[in-house]
């Protein structure tokens, strides 16, 4: 039809008014559907990466304490897939946390989702997922260049999300648990920079800090966020009820006086 259009110099309305009865060839349906199916690849092609709502990240060159923290967040309780970032927890502190750097990046709303108390916010965009997977690498190989406040969120990142006080008794400590031995042994490196000893322990699954002056080292300099807290409600739970993550430290250092 748009041969016919092109030579008779006609409209394709008209054109199609004439030929719609007209069967065409199997050898020209198959080069119809060749050409519709080049087309169509070809669109794809030039679409591969790009946001199919036209909603791009907004690029960034200089760490800050905000930036790192997010990124440390999608790295230990979240997830950059190829198409997705996707945050995971059961503290709206910490998702709001993730939302609030988020914005900054991607001013646009995550979706979301909840079971059993454990929210996920999901942003849905190949665009910001190959952006920020491709800055989770660099900030990990430049991290220990990085300003002692950079440092300091990405560390307050791992313990918040993957961190826990233990107290009972003589044993006193706090731990933080990841299976990618590389980022304990980074934590670890970090935690040095700022004169704060740690062990690797469990297999190479989980960073301990158990010495009194580290302990007061780490509350004084990195600590965890106010109003992260233990879920009280689990049945293994040692205290029975949801209580701040930093007062049971307070508490744990003040038991040594």
């Amino acid at each position: 039809m748009d041969e016919i259009a092109r030579k008779t110099r006609r409209p394709r309305t008209s054109v199609y008014f004439h030929i719609r009865n007209t069967p065409l060839k199997e050898a020209r349906k198959r080069l119809v559907r060749e050409q519709t199916s080049r087309r169509v690849t070809a669109f794809n092609k030039s679409r591969r990466g790009k946001s199919f709502l036209n909603r791009h990240p907004i690029y960034f060159e200089y760490w800050n304490p905000a930036k790192a923290g997010l990124i440390g967040h999608l790295l230990f309780d979240g997830e950059i897939t190829q198409r997705s970032c996707v945050y995971t927890n059961r503290n709206k502190v910490l998702l709001l946390q993730v939302e609030k750097a988020m914005r900054s990046i991607y001013p646009f709303p995550p979706k979301r989702a909840t079971w059993n108390g454990v929210s996920k916010i999901f942003y849905h965009n190949v665009e910001l997922a190959k952006y920020l997977k491709a800055k989770a690498r660099l900030l990990l190989l430049e991290i220990r260049n990085q300003p002692i406040s950079v440092q300091t969120a990405f560390l307050k990142s791992f313990f918040d999300d993957e961190g826990s006080v233990y107290f009972m008794r003589r044993r006193k400590a706090v731990r933080g648990y990841q299976h990618n031995l590389t980022i304990l042994k980074l934590v670890k490196e970090l935690l040095s920079i700022q004169n704060i000893e740690a062990k690797i322990c469990s297999q190479g699954k989980e960073i301990l800090i158990s010495r009194k002056n580290d302990l007061k080292k780490f509350k004084e300099r990195i600590n965890f966020s106010r109003g992260v807290s233990i879920n009280g409600k689990r049945k293994n739970s040692y205290w029975k009820q949801d209580l701040e993550k930093r007062s049971i430290l307070r508490n744990l250092i003040e038991s040594y006086r």
